[in-house]
């Protein structure tokens, strides 16, 4: 059986209520933005396994917590870039099929980048569409 992943970017709009509390929460409840909302509603209720980018802290699942962090895409190193390929790599290795949710006009270079340098770069479709969410 194909191992299946549906993946997207992080995004600035966050809950601004952690900020300063030290709190660690799961990636549904610090991503306030609607299309990463649109998205985890979709992948749950289609019941796919899903993750989000984030520019910190890398492939970040929904069981895993972490504190708000504030990390635009242009403020990442060299160095903390390296970190984030292999972690990619790393992390979804045991996936089949990679599917990564983006909007055309929003789309990073950090993000292009990222996923033209993955090892893993065979397996990812890109795809534009919550509806494609199957």
């Amino acid at each position: 059986m194909k191992r299946k992943i549906y993946l997207t970017h992080c995004s600035a709009k966050k809950d601004g209520s952690l900020r300063g509390t030290g709190r660690k929460v799961t990636p549904d409840k610090l991503y306030t933005a609607r299309p990463i909302q649109r998205f985890i509603k979709r992948c749950r209720e289609k019941g796919v396994e899903w993750a989000i980018f984030s520019d910190l802290y890398g492939v970040w699942f929904p069981d895993v917590e972490h504190e708000l962090y504030d990390k635009h895409p242009n403020k990442v190193t060299e160095e903390e870039y390296r970190n984030l390929l292999k972690d990619f790599d790393r992390k979804l290795e045991a996936y089949d099929e990679i599917w990564f949710y983006y909007n055309p006009g929003r789309f990073h270079p950090l993000y292009k980048r990222l996923l033209e340098e993955t090892k893993l770069r065979d397996r990812i479709k890109l795809f534009t569409h919550i509806k494609e969410i199957e």
